[in-house]
C-alpha cells in the first residue's frame, strides 16, 4: 500500500497572484519565482512583458497581462476589474511596482517628490486596499508582500523621495497587519538589497558607488533579481501563515555590517 506524499507547504497550485512591476527585473523575477511554484500570475505593468509571460507559461501557468500606470486614480479598480473577470479574482499580491529619481535634496523637485510617493507608496497602499476588501467580502484568506528597500532603514543619499516612500511602506505593511492578520490576510514585506537591475544602473556605472557598495556586502557580490525568488514564495505559501508584519532583507547581508 502506498500512500502520496504530503503537499508542500510551498506548492502554490490553485493559486492566482497579482505582481506589479511585472515587466522586468525583480518583478518579472517575482512573477517566474510563483509561476514555478504552481500560480497563475496576473502581470501589472506599462511596458512590454512578453518576456515575463514566457517565463510563466513555461511553467505551464498562465499568465495575464493588465496595461496599468498604477499612479492613475482607476489603478485599484482596473486591475481588480481585470483579475476578477479572467480569474473570478486573486488570493496574492505583490505590490513591487516602484520609480526612483535621484538628485540632491537642495534640488529634488516638489514634482519628483510628488511622482515617487504617489507610486511608490499611495498606489501600494490603494491597491492593497482594494485586493484585501475583495478577500474579505468572500471570506477568504490571503496574501500581500510589499517591496520595501534597504532605505527603508536607512538615510540614503541623493534619493529622498524614495527613502521616504520606503520608510512609509514599512510603517505600512506592519499597520496593515495589524489589522488585517485577525481576518487571515497576511502582510509582510521584502528588503531587497543592491540589486543589479535599471534602478542601480546609474549606481554600477560610477566606479567609486560601485565598489564602496560591493565592498560592504558580505556575500561579496551584486544580487541578481532571482535573488527574491525563493523569499516571494515563502512569504506567500502556506509555510508563512503565521508571519505576519515582518520584512524580510534580501541583501548578502548588507544590514548585517
Amino acid at each position: 500500500m502506498t500512500t502520496s506524499a504530503p503537499a508542500s507547504p510551498f506548492d502554490l497550485s490553485g493559486h492566482r497572484a497579482i505582481v506589479t512591476g511585472a515587466s522586468r527585473g525583480i518583478g518579472a523575477a517575482m512573477a517566474a519565482a510563483l509561476a514555478q511554484a504552481g500560480a497563475d500570475v496576473a502581470l501589472v505593468a506599462r511596458g512590454d512583458c512578453s518576456a515575463t509571460v514566457a517565463a510563466v507559461e513555461a511553467h505551464g501557468r498562465r499568465a495575464l497581462v493588465i496595461r496599468c500606470d498604477l499612479g492613475q486614480d482607476d489603478a485599484p479598480a482596473t486591475v481588480m476589474g481585470a483579475v476578477t473577470k479572467a480569474w473570478g479574482g486573486a488570493d496574492i499580491l505583490v505590490n513591487n511596482a516602484g520609480l526612483i529619481r535621484r538628485a540632491p535634496l537642495l534640488e529634488f523637485t516638489d514634482d519628483a517628490w510628488d511622482e515617487i510617493l504617489n507610486v511608490n507608496l499611495r498606489a501600494c497602499f490603494r491597491l492593497a486596499r482594494r485586493f484585501a476588501a475583495a478577500l474579505v467580502a468572500e471570506g477568504k484568506p490571503g496574501k500581500i508582500i510589499n517591496v520595501a528597500s534597504l532605505l527603508s532603514f536607512q538615510g540614503g543619499i541623493r534619493v529622498v523621495s524614495y527613502t521616504a516612500a520606503k520608510s512609509g511602506l514599512l510603517g505600512l505593511t506592519r499597520a496593515m497587519a495589524n489589522e488585517l492578520a485577525p481576518l487571515k490576510i497576511n502582510v509582510n514585506a521584502l528588503a531587497p538589497g543592491y540589486i543589479a537591475t535599471d534602478n542601480t544602473a546609474a549606481l554600477r556605472a560610477d566606479p567609486v558607488r560601485h565598489n564602496a557598495i560591493l565592498e560592504r556586502i558580505p556575500a561579496g557580490r551584486w544580487g541578481e533579481a532571482a535573488d527574491l525568488g525563493g523569499a516571494t514564495v515563502f512569504l506567500a505559501s502556506s509555510a508563512a501563515n503565521y508571519v505576519h508584519g515582518i520584512v524580510l532583507p534580501v541583501d548578502g547581508g548588507w544590514l548585517a555590517r
